[in-house]
């Protein structure tokens, strides 16, 4: 894994064996980060269930002006502060060590929107639903915020609607799919 283009351009990542995570490829990362490119520069950028950091890098590789990583294992964690010191982002960046939740708690209680929110969570765990609930009443997304979500194929976002969130476009590639969303304008759930 490496960081594709931007100011870190070509430098390789760390990434961890276990843990259960799974780094996005380069090639889904490049697609990403083409979807987003015009959204990128100057965004504030939150990376839920970070891994190993490779896509909020990515996001300040390119010209992201702060990130957040929320990563809870300490290992994780430690991986995702290496490669921020290898691509000499690390002070445009904060690195959370805690549960999701918790840590969005904490930010909502400090932070303004964000630009931009991508999660990576664990498949088949309904986490993406518990988080977009949450960030439902968040101050953390507002209706400009795009939150990305990165899910197995057979993941069900049916219930997005209901929690106050637009389906705005999906990608889909051969074993998971990005799901691009926004709050809806008038803040109403239904």
């Amino acid at each position: 894994m490496r960081v594709i283009a931007g100011k870190a351009r070509r430098i390789p990542l760390k990434t961890m064996d276990g843990l259960n995570t799974r780094p996005t490829t380069d090639r889904i990362k490049e697609t990403l980060f083409n979807i987003i490119q015009d959204d990128i520069y100057g965004c504030r950028f939150l990376d839920l269930f970070s891994g190993s950091g490779g896509i909020g890098i990515e996001a300040l590789s390119r010209g992201a002006k702060e990130a957040f990583f929320v990563e809870r294992h300490k290992t994780a964690a430690a991986c995702i502060r290496e490669n921020l010191e290898k691509t000499h982002l690390e002070k445009q960046a904060v690195l959370l060590c805690a549960d999701v939740f918790e840590a969005l708690r904490r930010l909502s209680a400090t932070e303004a929107a964000m630009d931009i929110i991508f999660m990576d969570p664990p498949y088949n765990e309904s986490l993406e639903k518990d988080v977009l609930a949450m960030l439902s009443s968040s101050p953390l997304a507002d209706a400009s915020t795009l939150i990305i979500v990165e899910a197995d194929l057979s993941a069900d976002f049916s219930y997005a609607d209901s929690l106050g969130f637009d389906i705005i476009r999906e990608k889909k590639y051969k074993t998971n799919k990005h799901m691009f969303l926004i709050k809806k304008q008038d803040g109403e759930k239904v």
